[in-house]
């Protein structure tokens, strides 16, 4: 999966943290020994005090924004049992749909929106997650331990970016919480790039 592409640089810069706005860091996330470990509660505010999106703790990558080419994110996952009804790793931006892709957790299955499923039993394990974005032909794939789980078309736009942690959804649990470690950005060699900073 990642033998044509090119790993990015990621430092700290490039790791942008969104969580509860009435909530310093490290009550909603900490980085130990590799380890990203996101959690929040149901009842919590947004990340903003003027937005209207539900309680979340993740990570923007920030410096890699893209209107073109191919990318990918890499990461392995951990999702604690309970956890649900949450999205755990998006794709953001697209013009039918505010994400090209998102992966959710739902009654212990790992999903793409609600459907399909890509992991059973995802609970209390590390896995692996590779998720390809060709933006020229609007076609989205997902690994999972090294296996093609889905694949599918692209949502448009022209700004798009990689987000993992946790973000609540309708019917999430009251508390939910992912790890994720060994995280990379790639993207295709053969292919000329709109990197928008």
């Amino acid at each position: 999966m990642t033998s044509e592409f090119i790993a990015v640089s990621l430092l700290e810069s490039n790791f942008k943290l969104q969580k509860p706005y009435n909530k310093s860091p490290n009550e909603r996330y900490s980085f130990n020994n590799g380890v990203h470990t996101f959690w929040v509660f149901a009842n919590d505010k947004p990340h903003t005090i003027t937005s209207n999106t539900k309680p979340c703790s993740k990570i923007r990558i920030r410096g890699y924004d893209y209107s073109s080419g191919v990318w990918q994110f890499e990461g392995e996952a951990y999702i604690p049992s309970g956890t649900n009804a949450t999205p755990v790793m998006q794709v953001f931006g697209g013009s039918s749909r505010a994400t090209t892709i998102m992966l959710r957790v739902y009654s212990a299955n790992l999903t793409v929106y609600r459907s399909p499923t890509v992991l059973e039993n995802v609970y209390n394990r590390w896995f692996n997650v590779n998720v390809i974005h060709d933006v020229g032909a609007s076609n989205v794939k997902v690994y999972i331990d090294g296996v093609q789980k889905y694949e599918g078309s692209g949502a448009g736009g022209n700004n798009h970016y990689f987000k993992f942690g946790v973000y609540a959804e309708d019917g999430a649990s009251h508390r939910m919480e992912s790890r994720w470690r060994q995280i990379r950005v790639l993207w295709k060699n053969s292919t000329k790039l709109d990197i928008i900073r």
